[in-house]
């Protein structure tokens, strides 16, 4: 009998605490959107004029007279870019800045100087645009370098 209360106090207490690791107002379980069209992502791509600033590794895309692109997308990475983190690259564009650009060349005062289009794009085009930079980038294992002893 006093096996199973305890027992029943320790379930009892893990189930309390896992409920408090974090605030789940913000967390992104659960959150999916419905899978796009890569070809009219592309279309979507040109049309917001994200190769302005933006290349594509493996695409050739029109130019824009007077812009010449600076941060290119796709290519080698060494962990996968997922769906969530493209999206929010997209909505958010402040939530992380680019990696290996000079922050002036990306950012003003901290925030990213790409234009948030949430109020002109649809769902459909956000869709349809995850769909089409996310085959762009190859994950590939990361070099290591073991140290030899004598």
């Amino acid at each position: 009998m006093k096996r199973f209360s305890a027992l029943t106090l320790l379930l009892t207490c893990v189930l309390v605490l896992s409920g408090c690791d974090e605030d789940r107002t913000m967390s992104e379980r659960g959150f999916r959107l419905p899978d796009g069209d890569a070809m009219a992502g592309r279309e979507t791509f040109v049309y917001m004029h994200c190769n302005q600033c933006h290349t594509i590794q493996g695409e050739q895309l029109p130019a824009i007279p007077g812009f010449e692109p600076f941060v290119e997308l796709g290519g080698s990475v060494t962990r996968v870019k997922t769906y969530g983190e493209l999206v929010t690259a997209i909505i958010n564009p402040s939530h992380k800045l680019a990696d290996g650009y000079a922050k002036d060349l990306v950012s003003e005062d901290g925030k990213s100087k790409m234009y948030v289009y949430n109020g002109f794009m649809t769902v459909q085009e956000l869709t349809d645009l995850v769909m089409f930079l996310q085959p762009h980038y190859d994950v590939v294992p990361p070099e290591f370098h073991y140290r030899v002893y004598p």
